[in-house]
């Protein structure tokens, strides 16, 4: 996802607080069958104890799918209008490479339309998309909105002509 800046900090082992890490999020994806439409795993947490500078990065052994229970993903998504979505049999055939976890929790006859087992925060960073619920309820979120997705059947939606970018925090439920 061009344009997303991870910078990460940790402690050395003279146990003062430094820059580790400050360049592009390493688990990006730009999707070719979807124009427009990017992915950054940002951070993974997989545990309560503070990351340490010297340790690998758990970002890049991370399921990006669905974090386990008490395990954490930051994710970054861009959603392009829904018209970029020309050819939805090729968009889900990437999406099964990338994400073949999520892929399978789609469901075929409600195109994007999914669960999981997390809570999210979702934050609209930049532009407007729409939640679809169960019933093909739409909410509409613009920049500066939150949705707390509390594990329910959901979809997003772009029913406008530019970009809408969101900032997901999933966390694992037992």
């Amino acid at each position: 996802m061009p344009g997303v800046r991870r910078v990460v900090t940790g402690i050395d082992a003279a146990g003062r607080s430094v820059v580790v890490e400050d360049g592009p999020a390493p688990r990006a994806h730009d999707f070719a069958a979807v124009p427009g439409m990017s992915t950054a795993l940002i951070w993974a947490a997989t545990g309560g104890t503070p990351w340490h500078a010297g340790r690998p990065d758990p970002t890049l052994g991370a399921d990006p799918d669905e974090p386990g229970p008490g395990e954490v993903r930051f994710l970054v998504i861009r959603f392009p209008s829904d018209a970029a979505l020309a050819d939805p049999a090729a968009a889900g055939d990437e999406q099964r490479l990338i994400s073949p976890r999520l892929h399978a929790r789609f469901m075929a006859d409600r195109g994007g339309m999914h669960t999981t087992s997390t809570t999210d925060y979702v934050t609209v960073v930049e532009g407007e998309i729409h939640a679809e619920l169960d019933d093909g309820v739409l909410v509409r979120l613009q920049a500066g909105d939150t949705l707390v997705q509390n594990g329910t059947r959901h979809g997003w939606r772009n029913l406008g002509d530019t970009a809408a970018v969101l900032a997901v925090v999933m966390i694992g439920r037992p």
